[in-house]
């Protein structure tokens, strides 16, 4: 995979965190997760929790810019710290292989298939293994989420 700044990541350099994939745009009625993703990332980093953004572009084209401006814009609103992608396809034949990987597995609560929307988020536990799958509606500072997610961080 590509950090939005080009550089090639191989994703298994997160094991051993707990990680939480979030499709994300700019231009969306759920952009303010930002803030509240950024939250999650200033509150449980430290701790081992990893947030990965990936801009997509395919829900009413709510992620038209470049790399450079969808950091600038995250940046500048949202102070976002946390890594984010290069912009990816998340559903159909050039989804990216991450997403198709995903997008298969039945995930509690939201179960399996396309992505819906914007935000929605993926939680993979220390071993890369995904573990839930939240809704896009489902903000991020959610109970269940939050749930989750410290679950995850106490298991060795």
């Amino acid at each position: 995979m590509k950090t939005i700044e080009g550089k090639d990541v191989d994703l298994s350099e997160y094991k051993g965190k707990v990680v939480l994939i979030v499709n994300v745009a700019s231009k969306c009625g759920l952009t303010p997760q930002y803030e509240q993703l950024q939250a999650l990332h200033e509150k449980y980093g430290k701790d081992g929790l990893a947030i990965l953004g990936f801009p997509c572009n395919q829900f009413g084209a709510q992620e038209p810019g470049t790399e450079e401006e969808i950091q600038e814009f995250c940046s500048k609103n949202y102070g976002v710290k946390f890594q984010m992608f290069s912009k990816v396809d998340v559903n159909g034949d050039e989804a990216c292989d991450l997403y198709k990987y995903l997008t298969d597995l039945d995930l509690q609560p939201t179960g399996k298939g396309k992505i819906s929307w914007n935000f929605e988020k993926f939680l993979l536990n220390k071993n890369g293994e995904p573990v839930a799958r939240f809704s896009p509606r489902t903000k991020p500072d959610a109970k269940e989420v939050l749930t989750s997610i410290e679950a995850e961080l106490e298991k060795k």
